[in-house]
């Protein structure tokens, strides 16, 4: 629940763009939904073969707060790509301009 509201506290300041936020959100109610049903735990400890059911809790909310990393990780490097190729379009764009004078 503290996820929830931190996540759309710092959309509404800002802080984070709605569009990154979504996997936040969907990862922290996947959670409160798990915590708060104890037989979907329970299932879920029993499909992974894990006798006690809150370590299968951790393991799913280890695995979302993965996934959402990994998402992060993936913008981050799009990013990352598209800032070094509009370094280069300008760098062709000042090079013309210079030769044009």
């Amino acid at each position: 629940m503290v996820l929830i509201v931190l996540v759309l506290s710092s959309v509404r300041r800002a802080h984070i763009r709605v569009e990154y936020s979504v996997s936040w959100l969907l990862a922290s109610v996947a959670l409160l939904v798990l915590s708060l049903n104890p037989g979907l735990i329970e299932r879920a400890a029993y499909a992974f073969g894990i006798t006690y059911a809150p370590v299968a809790l951790l393991l799913i909310a280890g695995a979302a707060f993965l996934l959402v990393f990994f998402r992060i990780s993936v913008i981050i490097s799009k990013l990352k790509d598209d800032n070094i190729a509009l370094a280069q379009r300008l760098a062709i764009v000042e090079y013309h301009q210079r030769n044009t004078q």
